[in-house]
């Protein structure tokens, strides 16, 4: 049997396949992902000087700023001017930042995506709020009542009104102690706020909204997670209406 017998066609299309010259900017980028991912730098970190990392890297300033500047898109780092620029802490919001255009691209190229949405809000959150019923403490409680009054005082503006409506969901989401779960709802709300068109035929529906959050809060209270999950349904179907790509 000749050697390397088991060689396929894809394996002859990779060694076939045109070099690509990187950039040198992207392979300065290269070095300081690895430099991150490594832990040779941390979070707080200053960044080395542009002078250090082009010795280091042996490559010209405009490699090395093309390159911070890319750090700093990705959220990697943050610039300062007159200031050495730092390295942040990862989180999850860092990482749905990341999407954020692309997500809300999504949404308007293709409107079906807003209903996949919706549906994806309603599983969602239908289990956050059973994992932020268990951890829930009396201060908990205090914070979401204290957002519902919040929202009554905004009652009249519209935006101020969506935006403390988001507000409350994403403490609910934060009270599950799962950073990824907030992060996602935070995003995905502020992703279908930009269809938010209330339907003005419907009176009284921010009173409806702010005596269900109400309540929702009073069964959270009790630990009764098959009531908090039905009206949270509820209102979420109710609500479904207000957004709409058309």
């Amino acid at each position: 049997m000749r050697p390397h017998s088991m060689s396929t066609k894809t394996d002859l299309h990779q060694v076939d396949a045109p070099i690509i010259r990187q950039k040198l900017s992207d392979q300065v980028f290269d070095r300081l992902w690895a430099m991150v991912q490594s832990g040779e730098l941390s979070p707080g970190d200053a960044m080395p000087s542009e002078r250090t990392l082009m010795e280091r890297f042996n490559v010209g300033r405009p490699a090395v700023r093309e390159a911070l500047q890319t750090m700093a898109n990705k959220g990697l780092i943050t610039i300062a001017h007159g200031e050495r620029s730092r390295v942040n802490k990862l989180t999850p919001g860092i990482a749905f930042d990341q999407v954020d255009d692309i997500a809300k691209l999504l949404l308007s190229t293709e409107p079906s995506n807003l209903e996949n949405l919706k549906q994806i809000r309603k599983i969602l959150e239908a289990g956050s709020i059973e994992i932020a019923i268990k951890h829930c403490t009396a201060e908990g409680i205090s914070e979401l009542r204290a957002l519902v009054e919040d929202q009554r005082s905004k009652l009249g503006h519209e935006r101020a009104f969506i935006e403390a409506d988001i507000a409350f969901h994403v403490a609910i989401a934060k009270l599950t102690e799962n950073p990824l779960i907030q992060a996602v709802t935070q995003a995905m709300l502020s992703w279908l706020s930009a269809y938010y068109k209330p339907v003005l035929h419907w009176q009284g529906r921010e009173d409806t909204t702010l005596l269900e959050h109400a309540h929702i809060v009073d069964l959270m209270e009790r630990d009764d997670l098959l009531g908090a999950q039905k009206l949270l349904c509820d209102h979420l179907n109710r609500s479904e209406p207000l957004y709409d790509s058309n």
